[in-house]
């Protein structure tokens, strides 16, 4: 298993980003979590197989339809999740 934190630049709050982003990452067996920050980026971590967190960050890379995404970073990250994908408070 990897772990990657992710923090997505745009157009991403408001527009129902962490909502797709815990139904994508169920939906393709990720642990983690998704919460915004208070500079107006959506910061997620996501533990899983390679292929499965490679999917989950280029979908990130587009989000739902009304995001806008200009910018994505990822870095490794030796997090332990819970098991499961929820939405967290903001920070």
């Amino acid at each position: 298993m990897t772990c990657v934190r992710v923090i997505v630049h745009g157009r991403v709050q408001g527009v129902w980003f962490r909502g797709w982003c815990e139904r994508e990452a169920k939906s393709r067996g990720l642990n983690g979590w998704v919460r915004n920050r208070r500079d107006g980026t959506v910061e997620a971590l996501f533990e899983g197989p390679d292929l499965a967190l490679t999917a989950m960050i280029g979908a990130c890379r587009e989000g739902p339809p009304a995001a806008r995404v200009t910018r994505l970073e990822d870095y490794p990250s030796d997090e332990d999740p819970v098991p499961g994908f929820r939405q967290i408070p903001t920070v």
